[in-house]
Order: structure tokens, then sequence, then C-alpha cells
């Protein structure tokens, strides 16, 4: 239902607050199919708000956005689809160690998609976001 609202309703991204609705919905699909997920998005929120100047906002197409220092680390939608932002040679070398995709929109940019489904995800979504704030941070 994701793909197919962004892939044909993409204009209606502006209409103010509808994002936000469409979000909304698919958070209460989450918990109608997949309870767990809910409690793996909260884990991933506790992690990444405990690292240092990191701070959490409601993203502009649906979602919570995690931020440091004011700019974007990455966001999650209300279905558990992870959306991170990196480097395009850290993409790239994340892509061959963890099932991460090009994002479902910015194909060729440092951006990536990743739906998270498990606990195994729920790491691997907590190893992207930490890898996107050390981009952000320069810490290597």
């Amino acid at each position: 239902m994701f793909n197919a609202v962004v892939k044909y309703l993409r204009p209606l991204k502006h209409v103010p607050g509808l994002p936000l609705v469409f979000d909304a919905l698919l958070k209460i699909e989450t918990f109608v199919r997949n309870r767990k997920l809910l409690d793996y998005l909260d884990e991933i929120e506790i992690e990444v708000l405990s690292w240092h100047n990191t701070s959490m906002s409601i993203h502009k197409f649906g979602g919570v956005q995690f931020n440091c220092s004011h700019r974007e680390l990455g966001h999650i939608h209300g279905n558990g689809l992870l959306d991170v932002s990196l480097s395009r040679a850290r993409k790239a070398a994340l892509m061959e160690r963890y099932p991460i995709k090009d994002h479902h929109v910015f194909k060729n940019s440092g951006w990536v998609s990743f739906l998270i489904q498990t606990e195994e995800d729920k790491q691997i979504a907590i190893s992207l976001l930490r890898n996107a704030y050390e981009c952000r941070t320069k810490i290597v």
C-alpha cells in the first residue's frame, strides 16, 4: 500500500496535514498487523535519543524524524519503513553489508530505505542511524 500511495498519489504530499494522516493510518495498520513493531520503533527512538545532541521531530511527510544538531539523520514511517541519509560512499559500503535498498524516491542519492519487521531488523536500523550519526558528527 505504501509504495502505491507514494508512486501514484505523490502530488498529494503537499496537501497540508495529509501526509500526517496517512502515516497515522499506517501506524493503525501496524498496530493491527504487527504490534511488536511498535515496541521496536519505541526502542529505536530511545536509543537514538541517548546519543549526544540528537532530537526527534515529526517528519514533513509523516513519521518520526531523527535529528543531530538540527540536521536530519533519517525518519521512520508508521509502517516501519526507515529512510536514512548517508554519504554515497558509506551507502555503497552498507548496501553490501545490510539488506537495504535505494531510497524509495531518491534512488541516486545517499538515502537508503529499510523495512523494519523483526528484532534483528531493529538492530540493523539502529546501526544505520548510528552510521548517519557518525557521518554528521565526523566520528569514525
